[in-house]
């Protein structure tokens, strides 16, 4: 473990991207089906540097879907919002009704490896085997909006295709702004361990900042993480699953020296009440409280009786069963003064 002196870890500087500056770059990642708008609220209140939209189909932006109008909702300034699709066209339509709705940012991903995305869509990850569609897709969004576009992606399809250097060359030359890899390729998903010193090899390649992403759950992990990439910033997906607070602390440690202790349980229980209760305004009380039983399994995690909890969460079926829930599974813990530990084995244990 790292010890608390601020020289023993590398500089994080504020990244400037034209028009938008991300003061500290620890970003919370995008996530389908996480980093909603009461998420994306919740950790940039608790002090993250940058958060994301859940990845948004360029189609569905088009048709002015609701339910994907309400996931481009905007959480505060500045935004980012993560679009995927394959045809240039369209994304660059998609950016430009972005950047009207108000996004500081507009964020490519050519990182998803989902099926139904890689390849049902030829989407996301897909788009690291065609360079030339990917070309033209980051010139034509690139040139469609006045505001900073940069991407995200992976090492590449495969192990025999770690292609990802060469798309950094071809990212900065068609004016994207900021590169954010994660460490694995399409066919590892979420399987393996990132490969942090690959991201070095990246860096090299070109001139944009570039962000670490992949097995970055605190601020040990940030630290190796930099170190080995020469990366600009850090980007925390699954480290943040019941621990909002996670990039702003690793934040807080890398540019101070200072690490923050998990915030003790009552704090812990005012966070849940709060996202509990932005979940079923901004989703309706049925959809809100279906959504909220994974983060609720999630903020329970390393507590005493929390397979208990969770099971009984899942089968709830009224608000006030579940706030009921809450007080009877958080105020005992409270009172005996017990402490959440670090939860990082339990984050990589995660199946995203």
């Amino acid at each position: 473990m790292m010890g608390n002196s601020s020289h023993a870890q590398p500089a994080l500087a504020p990244i400037r991207l034209g028009s938008v500056t991300i003061e500290t770059p620890v970003i919370l990642a995008p996530m389908s089906g996480v980093t909603d708008l009461p998420f994306r609220r919740l950790a940039r209140e608790l002090g993250a540097g940058l958060v994301v939209s859940e990845m948004i189909a360029s189609w569905a932006i088009l048709r002015e879907n609701q339910a994907t109008l309400r996931m481009a909702t905007l959480d505060g300034s500045p935004s980012s919002i993560q679009l995927a699709g394959c045809d240039p066209e369209a994304m660059a339509e998609a950016a430009k009704m972005s950047a009207a709705r108000g996004a500081d940012m507009i964020d490519i991903n050519f990182g998803c490896p989902v099926k139904k995305v890689a390849v049902g869509q030829m989407a996301g990850s897909a788009l690291m085997k065609d360079e030339i569609t990917a070309a033209r897709i980051l010139e034509k969004v690139a040139r469609a909006v006045d505001v900073p576009v940069t991407m995200k992606m992976r090492m590449g399809w495969d192990h025999n295709s770690l292609n990802a250097p060469r798309l950094a060359k071809i990212a900065e030359e068609a004016g994207i702004r900021m590169l954010t890899v994660h460490g694995r390729t399409r066919q590892m998903f979420y399987t393996g361990i990132a490969d942090w010193d690959f991201i070095a090899e990246v860096k090299a390649a070109t001139r944009l900042p570039i962000i670490a992403n992949g097995d970055i759950t605190d601020e040990d992990d940030a630290v190796q993480a930099l170190r080995r990439s020469g990366a600009d910033g850090v980007m925390i997906g699954r480290g943040a699953y019941g621990r909002p607070w996670a990039p702003a602390h690793v934040g807080h440690f890398l540019t101070t020296g200072e690490r923050l202790p998990e915030p003790d349980l009552e704090m812990q229980k005012a966070i849940v009440l709060r996202h509990y209760h932005a979940m079923l305004s901004h989703f309706g009380e049925n959809a809100g409280m279906r959504l909220a039983r994974k983060h609720l399994a999630w903020y329970s995690r390393g507590l005493r009786g929390s397979a208990e909890f969770r099971t009984t969460a899942m089968k709830l079926g009224t608000v006030p069963e579940v706030l009921d829930l809450i007080d009877r599974f958080y105020d005992p813990l409270i009172a005996a003064g017990e402490r959440r530990g670090n939860t990082r084995a339990l984050a990589l244990a995660e199946a995203a």
